[in-house]
């Protein structure tokens, strides 16, 4: 069965830390771009960040620039966000998702497989 988790969110403070894992079973990440997506209470969801299936692109939204960085480990069929000085407006259910291409493509569509999503809430 094919399944991605995620974990790593909770609770944090303005200006804090969290990397969220995603962890993929019953197939391998070799072939797939890896995007991480987030809704917030009353929004849509909208795209964070994409990583090709070799490492060697990463895209981001702006609102995250310079604050998320996105990696994976192909041998432990795994991607990551790394959240770095974090606002209360990064509050949100965060979704890992592959897509069946090994680019990320100009837009945030084309994925197949996604996470159930976890929880960041970044409050004092």
């Amino acid at each position: 069965q094919l399944q991605l988790v995620e974990s790593g969110g909770g609770l944090v403070q303005p200006g804090g830390s969290l990397r969220l894992s995603c962890a993929a079973s019953g197939f391998t990440l070799d072939y797939y771009a890896i995007g991480w997506f987030r809704q917030a209470p009353g929004k849509e969801r909208e795209g964070v960040s994409c990583i090709t299936n070799s490492g060697g692109y990463t895209k981001y939204a702006d609102s995250v620039k310079g604050r998320f960085t996105i990696s994976r480990d192909n041998a432990e069929n795994t991607g990551y966000l790394q959240m770095n000085s974090l606002k209360p407006e990064d509050t949100a259910v965060y979704f890992c998702a592959t897509r069946p291409f090994r680019s990320c493509g100009s837009s945030w569509g084309g994925y197949d497989h996604w996470g159930q999503g976890i929880q960041v809430t970044v409050s004092s």
